[in-house]
């Protein structure tokens, strides 16, 4: 599938993260699995998964594109961080390589214009994780098919905002050609929808669907005691 092809297809459409933290009970790939096929049961057009072993597992039970990536670590550069992950994750079966492509240094010295072109050798697209106009620019500048706001307010520097960053989602997609996706704290219908009104190609929601730890903290926290 082209990129044109693909981009047309997941035009206007959610995207399921798929993905538990370490320690969570939800981080078993058989689970992840499962709730990659029920985020496809009720109508999700593609999925988004971590770590090779669960792109290849979920890409061999559910008919939908996959967006894969890899999280090496937990500060800095640790989405897909260089060419060597990004190529795994393209041979696990992801159709597009999400990966950090911020300004920062990257654990092997590499560069975000490296890991594009390992994973377009590779047969896959690439989705640039931002946190900024600027990344984003300079992102689809260096040949990434696809620019996503998930990095937006979990970069040092960046504004941090209980919703998502919807000021961004309009800037880039009134500046850069490549299709926008809106990701990165979408809780709501409402809030999903407001990032296509805003300009984002598709949305990518995770937590608010297939979370249940986070979304179990979330109603505790909120709950007053007598």
């Amino acid at each position: 599938m082209t990129a044109a092809e693909l981009a047309e297809r997941l035009r206007g459409t959610l995207i399921v993260s798929c993905q538990a933290p370490p320690g969570d009970p939800m981080r078993e790939t058989d689970t992840l699995v499962r709730l990659a096929r029920a985020a496809a049961a009720g109508g999700g057009a593609a999925i988004r998964a971590n770590e090779p072993e669960v792109v290849a597992a979920i890409s061999a039970a559910v008919d939908l594109p996959l967006i894969g990536l890899w999280k090496d670590g937990d500060v800095g550069v640790y989405i897909t961080p260089t060419p060597r992950h990004a190529v795994a994750v393209a041979e696990a079966g992801a159709h597009i390589v999400a990966a950090d492509a911020t300004d920062r240094p990257r654990p092997d010295g590499s560069a975000f214009a490296d890991l594009v072109a390992a994973v377009h050798a590779a047969g896959a697209l690439v989705m640039a994780d931002v946190s900024t106009l600027a990344e984003g620019v300079t992102a689809a500048a260096q040949g990434a098919d696809f620019v996503s706001t998930t990095l937006s307010g979990y970069v040092p520097g960046t504004p941090k905002r209980d919703g998502p960053d919807l000021d961004l989602v309009a800037a880039l997609s009134a500046a850069i050609d490549v299709p926008v996706v809106a990701e990165g704290r979408i809780g709501t219908p409402e809030e999903a929808a407001a990032a296509l009104a805003r300009g984002a190609h598709s949305v990518v929601v995770g937590t608010a669907i297939t979370a249940p730890t986070a979304l179990t903290a979330r109603f505790v926290a909120g709950i007053v005691r007598p």
